[in-house]
């Protein structure tokens, strides 16, 4: 059993919190904690050897800060609704992940405004809803809402799915949208991050998985990875180079959120490895 606790730090909270799985006759198999000293905030992700009958919450809200979010066992494995465009590199890793069950959740279907990724979800046995964007976005985000409505999920993955999502549409889904940008923000954001890294002659280039917010491309930052470049590579050699870590980066980010690892305040995340 998973628990997560988010609160004000104060001194003494890891013996309390571990004095009262001993008392309740929890063996702790791990446990990994941070304290952020500036904003006074604790974290905790605890692994414990049983399921609790419920009353284990209502015992931690009582011994911990008023403002603590405590969650055990959150849905154990997630599940995910993928959204894409053409590009098949990151939608492939996922579905494999999905088929031999090492992804950490069961994707619900694929939704593509593009028909380009159909197959692909056929040989694997998932659903595909193609809706083309036509004439407005308020109309395309419409038939999406739908789509979506027809499913049970947790998160909603943006595996190369070019376009901007409106603010009405983020808001629906606040901190459940995943989304891979093929820079190492904050640089390059926005569209064609490679052709503007080639022009800039970076060094290195990189991809970044982050949560969709208001803000285009500032959303909270949960995984990041980067490879060398130099000034030999076109903008085309950076974009296909940029494709292996734009999958390795999105399969890490979304292994540690749906290991509920990842914890959210203010425009930030603490990963707890």
């Amino acid at each position: 059993m998973v628990i997560v606790i988010q609160c004000t730090d104060q001194v003494g909270l890891i013996a309390k919190i571990s004095g009262l799985l001993a008392e309740e006759k929890f063996n702790i198999l791990s446990m990994h904690e941070y304290v952020d000293q500036a904003e006074d905030l604790f974290f905790m992700r605890l692994e414990v050897d049983k399921q609790s009958n419920g009353i284990l919450e209502r015992k931690l809200r009582e011994l911990l800060p008023q403002d603590a979010i405590v969650k055990i066992n959150p849905n154990p494995e997630k599940k995910v609704i993928v959204l894409v465009t053409k590009e098949y590199h990151c939608l492939a890793d996922i579905l494999i992940r999905n088929y031999f069950k090492t992804l950490g959740a069961h994707v619900q279907c694929v939704i593509g405004n593009h028909i380009n990724l159909e197959d692909i979800c056929k040989r694997f046995d998932i659903p595909f809803h193609h809706i083309p964007f036509e004439n407005s976005s308020a109309g395309f985000e419409a038939q999406l809402l739908d789509v979506i409505g027809e499913y049970e999920h947790d998160y909603l993955v943006l595996a190369k799915f070019m376009r901007i999502l409106s603010s009405y549409f983020v808001s629906r889904f606040p901190l459940k949208i995943i989304n891979i940008h093929h820079s190492f923000l904050p640089a390059f954001a926005g569209a064609n991050p490679y052709r503007q890294a080639y022009e800039r002659g970076v060094k290195l280039i990189g991809a970044t998985a982050h949560f969709v917010t208001n803000e285009l491309d500032e959303g909270p930052i949960i995984a990041q990875q980067i490879i060398s470049s130099d000034h030999s590579l076109t903008a085309s050699d950076m974009m296909k180079a940029g494709k292996e870590i734009e999958a390795a980066v999105l399969a890490k980010a979304l292994r540690m959120v749906f290991d509920d690892r990842v914890f959210i305040y203010k425009n930030k995340t603490v990963v707890l490895e």
